[in-house]
């Protein structure tokens, strides 16, 4: 499934017992809410293992920040469990320069993120 937010894209897959929400594109004020709508319909469609690939996200600005805690705190309500992967450095940057890279599971891959080691980018 595909769905179009203003600019930014989400092709959503199941792996398994994990959902993963590829992104590509920016995250910003213009789709941050269409962003948390569709997580949160996913979340309580009985998909609370989420994996957020944001490999092909370009731009995520404290809105798209905003919905990676909200989306944390409902999978978590629904005692699921959520994991992101980051392969842009500056995005990454973002989570550090802030704390969040201590309250994320950050990975990597999505290979990592869909084994869920003991080891991640916020462990490292």
């Amino acid at each position: 499934m595909s769905i179009d937010m203003n600019g930014l894209t989400a092709d959503v897959s199941t792996h398994g017992t994990q959902t993963v929400v590829a992104l590509a594109g920016e995250i910003d004020l213009s789709n941050h809410v269409a962003l948390r709508t569709a997580l949160n319909d996913l979340i309580v469609g009985g998909s609370v293992d989420l994996v957020l690939d944001l490999t092909d996200v370009t731009f995520m600005d404290s809105t798209g920040l905003g919905a990676m805690i909200g989306t944390r705190r409902r999978v978590h309500a629904f005692q699921g469990s959520l994991a992101i992967v980051l392969t842009n450095d500056a995005i990454l940057r973002v989570f550090e320069v802030t704390g969040l890279d201590k309250v994320f599971d950050l990975y990597d891959s999505r290979a990592a993120a869909l084994r869920k080691p003991d080891t991640n980018l916020s462990q490292a």
